[in-house]
């Protein structure tokens, strides 16, 4: 601060608080077949993982993944998004698909299309489902 005071602890936490933001990520993997209930087995796991995904949804050759993240803008949104399958290939054994979506929305307007009748259904029921 110009003034020489440092700010609080307090300060620093609504600071950070006012900075992240909650995204709706949705975020496609496709590629070879696998065995559904090798790709359902993945999915658990990366649900138990990564505890803020909400539904994926799931077939031979492709998976749909739907969660909230908690960034300071659209950017960090998309980065973590982006790097989850990667990251977690080998500790959930997900298959060697490859990222062909992904979607961000910040969480008003992901509510605004819900209310207004297009845009993703409400991610319900929670889990881990085939298509």
């Amino acid at each position: 601060m110009s003034d020489g005071v440092a700010p609080t602890a307090g300060a620093e936490r609504t600071a950070a608080a006012e900075a992240a933001r909650l995204w709706h990520i949705t975020l496609s993997v496709a590629g070879e077949e696998a065995p559904l209930r090798e790709v359902r087995r993945s999915l658990e796991q990366l649900a138990h993982d990564h505890p803020f995904l909400l539904t994926s949804r799931y077939a031979h050759d492709h998976a749909e993944i739907r969660y909230w993240e908690e960034a300071r803008d659209l950017h960090d949104a998309a980065a973590v998004a982006l790097r989850l399958w990667g990251e977690h290939r080998s500790s959930a054994s997900l298959p060697p698909w490859e990222i062909v979506g992904l979607e961000v929305v910040g969480r008003e307007t992901y509510h605004q299309r819900v209310a207004e009748g297009y845009g993703p259904a409400p991610a319900t029921p929670v889990g881990v489902h085939p298509f």
